[in-house]
């Protein structure tokens, strides 16, 4: 079972990245997908999570109307779309799969973003 984060990088204020969580070893449409961060010194945060059905989004206010998650089940990836960036949303970006029956979670190495002029 593995989870497998891409797409960080160096972006300038504005700018828009967009993050990749490809899933192996489990069924992500079985799952609650995340997506966190933790910027240095800070707790770990929910950024963005969306259901099995990849119907139902949530996303923290902090980035609302700036970051969109989705999902490809056939490519058995989630995406995080950045737009907007701001020096603010500079962190390590973590993938995490969630079981909301058994609550089994996976996580993935995390991938480093940072907006800065």
């Amino acid at each position: 079972v593995q989870l497998v984060e891409s797409g960080g990088g160096l972006v300038q204020p504005g700018g828009s990245l967009r993050l990749s969580c490809v899933a192996s070893g489990f069924t992500v449409t079985r799952y609650t997908m995340r997506w966190y961060r933790q910027a240095p010194g800070k707790e770990r945060e929910l950024v963005a999570r969306i259901g099995r059905d990849g119907g139902v989004t949530h996303y923290a206010d902090s980035v609302k109307g700036r970051f969109t998650i989705y999902s490809d089940n056939a490519k058995k990836t989630v995406y995080l779309q950045m737009n907007s960036l701001k020096p603010e949303d500079t962190a390590v970006y973590y993938c995490c799969g969630i079981h909301p029956e058994t609550i089994q979670t996976y996580w993935g190495q995390g991938t480093q973003v940072t907006v800065s002029a």
